[in-house]
């Protein structure tokens, strides 16, 4: 299960409906080993598509030697689509390399009548996908 801050998931939000009709990108960074979600670092999409998404090799390079400078790692990795559900795609799947992280994903699109977002968290190990709760609190 992910647990999220409100703020955190605000947030995270508000970077996937602002950069709408590009996939928006990010991090949240914990503390090593704590599997705790806490710094939210909004990445800039390189490929500026409303298909794919593509962490800045520098801008990645500068996060992983910061978030090592700080003793963090990537808790939770999201990005957003803009057509299709917030189910990971193929391409997601292969660039997963995080098999500790929780995968976010927002759809910015109305794919099921509820609305036009809907907000779901991943597991991706070796290939294989596997859905988790998400748990929304006031704070840790």
């Amino acid at each position: 299960m992910l647990t999220l801050t409100q703020a955190l998931y605000d947030q995270i939000v508000a970077h996937a409906r602002k950069d709408h009709p590009d996939e928006a990108c990010g991090v949240v960074a914990g503390p090593v080993g704590s599997g705790r979600p806490e710094r939210f670092i909004p990445m800039l999409n390189a490929a500026r598509s409303p298909t794919f998404y593509e962490f800045d090799s520098g801008d990645l390079l500068k996060l992983y030697r910061d978030m090592d400078d700080r003793d963090e790692e990537p808790v939770v990795i999201y990005h957003s689509h803009t057509a299709t559900e917030a189910y990971p795609s193929r391409t997601d799947v292969t660039y997963a390399n995080e098999p500790g992280a929780h995968y976010v994903l927002v759809s910015t699109a109305d794919t099921d009548g509820a609305g036009d977002f809907q907000f779901r968290s991943f597991r991706i190990v070796e290939g294989e996908i596997t859905e988790e709760a998400v748990k929304i609190v006031d704070a840790y």
